[in-house]
């Protein structure tokens, strides 16, 4: 069985993100290059965690208009990446375009086509954070209308906070994939994520994917983290 684990490689350099890479790599089934890392690096770190042969979740979360971001993926399929973000928010003429490009330009270069992944609400954001930005000001309503708009509009997977994994199992095909950040052991200091869970409590109630980050890059033993966290997820009991 595949890892579901995706680590998060939140570093500042590609030495670090590549050290690290290494040596998570046996309990690791993807690696998350996020905007830090890609504005200071940029495609050539993509490039190198390829030659690994290790899968990458290109995190930029797309946002603009449908031309412009079916021109991003384009270039990101190009860059031979597994998995991609743009925000729901784009709207469904966004997400299309987006999914449409990442499929037309796989088949032009014969590979499978990466998992375009819709962002809903940030998992760092509560009902304060939304409130602030009017509209709709109850998450949950939130986050299931725009899920629905994704799944509607094409797109194969979400990303979603754990304690929505639950609620978009009832509502959406199965078939989609659910991407979840904000997994914590318990061990962590506090910080910006809000709406967490632990890693065996989220792949039970159907996540497909774990994003973790600091649980795993921050520990005094990565490798030990990464371990632990893969045997668990593997045998919660």
């Amino acid at each position: 069985m595949r890892s579901p684990i995706i680590v998060a490689l939140d570093l500042p350099t590609a030495a670090a993100a590549l050290d690290l890479a290494r040596r998570v790599a046996p309990y690791v089934g993807a690696f998350k290059v996020g905007k830090e890392l890609f504005v200071s690096e940029g495609p050539d770190l993509v490039r190198q965690l390829r030659k690994t042969g290790a899968s990458v979740f290109l995190d930029l979360k797309f946002h603009d208009i449908p031309n412009t971001v079916a021109k991003a993926v384009a270039a990101a399929v190009r860059l031979d990446v597994q998995m991609l973000t743009v925000h729901c928010s784009g709207g469904s003429a966004m997400m299309k375009a987006a999914e449409t490009a990442a499929q037309e330009t796989a088949a032009s270069l014969g590979r499978t086509a990466p998992l375009v992944l819709g962002v809903t609400v940030l998992t760092s954001m509560d009902t304060a954070a939304l409130t602030e930005l009017g509209g709709e000001t109850d998450i949950t309503r939130q986050v299931e209308r725009l899920a629905r708009l994704a799944a509607s509009s094409g797109l194969r997977g979400l990303v979603c906070s754990p304690l929505e994994i639950t609620l978009l199992r009832s509502v959406l095909p199965p078939s989609i994939q659910l991407v979840t950040p904000g997994i914590r052991t318990g061990a962590e200091k506090s910080d910006d994520q809000k709406r967490t869970l632990g890693p065996a409590e989220a792949m039970a109630a159907g996540a497909s994917w774990l994003v973790v980050g600091r649980p795993i890059y921050a520990a005094t033993d990565p490798v030990e983290a990464a371990r632990k966290i893969h045997a668990f997820v593997q045998d919660p009991h």
